[in-house]
């Protein structure tokens, strides 16, 4: 396997820990991270919601209704009719698919405007990977005995990778370094992110991500999505995104940053994060493989008509 191709730091050593939390509370914050579309939630989470006052909020939201319309759309939905009509969008999709989509898309053009400033780079592969990684950790998550009443599944796969667009705008020099390189796994881009900077991106979007006092699972399972293994309270969200970001890498859509090879199939199972979630069982494994497999072959054309 290819070694990691780590950039030498003019400065010499890493950053200072104070430092590090200085630039990284300097970066601003997030209004969608603090209400996600709380008007549509309420909507959505209320037993006398109708399509059509739905249909009336995404229509206050023009980037919302134009993902949507393309969603509903897309070769994924096999309508024979393009629909141009947001009540029966609404109705096509389902609930939580526009919960999903009122999540994802304030959170993406916040961190499009923040990134605007930093170093251009393929970000939209990367929008594509991260709706992508919180597509499949829902499905994951859903695979396993964890009972999820809320979006923690979800949000947590989508946010996996912010401390990447915090590190571009915050630490850019180091972050040209690192993305320059060649890595055989996730762990390796975190050794040279803190060979160069101190902090990996797991560590600064886990830190950024508390600063917006988000729940105690999202901000754990962002620290430890590539180390699951080491994740104290809630290491099925951390596993779930560990392995639900390598399979998104897999089904032809890449992170979009670093190069990174896929794992091959036969090797999900070797994934720290597939131990946890599914234990070492042979019929056990030959369950999540198939239906993994399943969910991953429309994801592709799906995300297409996403971002």
């Amino acid at each position: 396997m290819p070694t990691a191709v780590l950039p030498i730091p003019d400065c010499g050593s890493p950053y200072s820990t104070s430092e590090i939390r200085r630039r990284i509370d300097a970066c601003p914050k997030l209004a969608s991270l603090q209400s996600i579309n709380r008007a549509l939630a309420g909507l959505v989470n209320s037993e006398q919601s109708f399509n059509s006052q739905i249909a009336e909020i995404i229509r206050r939201d023009p980037s919302l209704t134009a993902r949507l319309l393309r969603m509903v759309n897309s070769v994924y939905f096999g309508l024979s009719a393009k629909v141009n009509n947001i009540e029966e969008a609404v109705l096509y999709l389902g609930l939580r698919q526009i919960r999903e989509l009122s999540m994802a898309t304030p959170v993406i053009e916040e961190l499009e405007r923040i990134s605007g400033t930093a170093t251009r780079l393929p970000w939209r592969e990367m929008w594509r990977h991260s709706i992508g990684t919180a597509i499949m950790t829902r499905e994951i998550l859903a695979t396993t005995t964890l009972l999820i009443d809320d979006d923690t599944d979800y949000i947590v796969g989508l946010l996996h990778n912010v401390g990447k667009v915090i590190m571009a705008t915050q630490f850019p020099e180091e972050f040209s370094r690192i993305v320059a390189g060649k890595y055989s796994s996730p762990e390796e881009v975190c050794a040279a992110e803190r060979a160069l900077i101190g902090w990996d991106h797991a560590q600064i979007g886990s830190h950024y991500l508390e600063r917006h006092q988000l729940s105690e699972e999202i901000v754990e399972a962002v620290r430890y999505h590539v180390t699951p293994e080491k994740a104290d309270r809630h290491p099925f969200y951390a596993a779930a995104v560990q392995v639900a970001e390598l399979l998104v890498r897999h089904s032809g859509v890449p992170g979009g940053i670093e190069d990174v090879p896929a794992p091959s199939p036969d090797t999900w199972s070797q994934l720290s994060g597939w131990k946890i979630l599914f234990g070492e069982g042979e019929h056990e494994n030959r369950a999540a493989h198939s239906n993994l497999e399943n969910s991953l072959g429309r994801l592709p054309t799906l995300l297409s008509d996403l971002v």
